[in-house]
């Protein structure tokens, strides 16, 4: 069996689990393998596992825990769907996911970033204006976050864009 083929069997085998975190330890070597077509597949793949887990979560009641591998891997999925309409230019859309997302995590650091991307999202419709004119990705950086976690404007600031 190829490298390819035996990535596909442990990435069958991670979903039929729904193990999210078990198919995002497999996203670099996905990468690798795998042509675009297949790659968006894969992250369908993750996407539909994180809304699976964001609909038991809301039935629930629960907060989702940034400790817990499965939550985390989760909101980092739903956060990269929000990024992604974002950046699409769909601002609106985005914000409403960044709205869900503040309210679903346990950690008051994450939840707090997701209000000011749901702000800057009402404010700022264009993603890269976002990048520029609020995100501070190097601090982000250094935070060692998946979600933009430092700014470099306050939020009154974002009004006047």
């Amino acid at each position: 069996m190829d490298k390819t083929e035996a990535l596909k069997e442990k990435i069958l085998k991670a979903h039929e689990n729904a193990d999210i975190a078990g198919l995002y330890v497999l996203e670099a070597e996905a990468n690798e393998c795998f042509d675009e077509k297949t790659l968006v597949a894969y992250y369908a793949n993750i996407l539909e596992l994180a809304l699976e887990n964001l609909t038991d979560v809301l039935g629930s009641g629960r907060k989702m825990k940034m400790a817990d591998v499965k939550d985390f891997a989760t909101l980092r999925a739903l956060y990269e769907y929000a990024i992604e309409h974002y950046s699409a230019g769909k601002a609106s859309d985005a914000a409403a996911l960044f709205e869900i997302l503040s309210g679903l995590s346990d950690d008051a650091r994450f939840s707090e970033a997701m209000k000011r991307h749901q702000h800057c999202a009402e404010r700022i419709h264009d993603f890269n204006h976002f990048l520029d004119e609020a995100a501070d990705l190097d601090a982000t950086q250094r935070n060692g976050t998946f979600y933009i976690s430092a700014f470099s404007k306050d939020l009154e600031e974002t009004d006047k864009a």
